[in-house]
């Protein structure tokens, strides 16, 4: 990990709460880019973190961490990755930028296998509460919650700030919308768990997928409370 030139970056301890909230949020990032139906990536642990005051733009950490699958904790993925908070502004997303190291898990067969079953229904998908009130996903709406797992760390990158760890707790309800493209479109509801206040918010997010063009979130907004019941 490559440390920064300026201020000086002051050392944390990897259990610091501020490095584990760095380091979910640029799991999310992470996540959203290099993730998909066939795989999502949560954060293990952080091996280091130093964060550095950067007078008038914000606080901006430097990670080394460990990423596991969320569908095999046994396949991990190191990284280092760079968070910057900017000061006092929560209209704009922390910047984040990562390298990892080594192969990542190949998904393509996954992928396509899920994409050809998806544009073959004769109706378009609907299912709800996943996992359900005993954390049970059936196989079948893995790939549904994965991709949600991928799009929602979009939804928490854009929404967070140093004092928030957010993480998917539940698909409340998801819905294929049907489209003329290549594309596949899913609108859901999901609950997103706010770690530190621990509150659960709910959240709808409209989501794109093709395997050779990744996830997009092309429309997401935080709702009412009511909106969970």
């Amino acid at each position: 990990m490559e440390l920064p030139r300026g201020p000086a970056a002051t050392e944390l301890p990897p259990s610091h709460y501020s490095a584990t909230r760095a380091a979910a949020l640029a799991a999310c990032y992470i996540c959203h880019r290099l993730g998909s139906p066939g795989h999502g990536l949560a954060p293990r642990t952080v091996r280091r973190a130093h964060r550095q005051d950067i007078d008038g733009v914000g606080h901006k950490y430097y990670l080394e961490l460990v990423l596991e699958d969320i569908t095999d904790n046994d396949r991990t993925v190191n990284c280092t990755a760079e968070v910057l908070y900017h000061l006092g502004n929560k209209n704009i997303a922390p910047d984040v930028q990562f390298t990892t190291e080594g192969e990542l898990q190949n998904t393509d067969e996954a992928d396509n296998i899920f994409y050809n079953r998806i544009k073959s229904l004769e109706k378009e998908l609907v299912a709800e509460n996943i996992p359900d009130s005993h954390g049970n996903v059936s196989p079948e709406m893995q790939p549904i919650q994965l991709l949600a797992w991928v799009a929602s760390g979009f939804v928490i990158w854009q929404n967070s700030t140093e004092n928030t760890k957010f993480q998917l707790a539940q698909i409340k309800h998801v819905k294929q919308v049907k489209r003329s493209d290549e594309y596949l479109e899913f609108d859901y509801k999901i609950l997103l768990h706010e770690m530190v206040s621990q509150e659960i918010i709910p959240w709808q997010m409209t989501v794109l997928w093709h395997p050779q063009h990744g996830v997009q979130v092309t429309q997401d907004s935080r709702q009412p409370k009511h909106a969970s019941e």
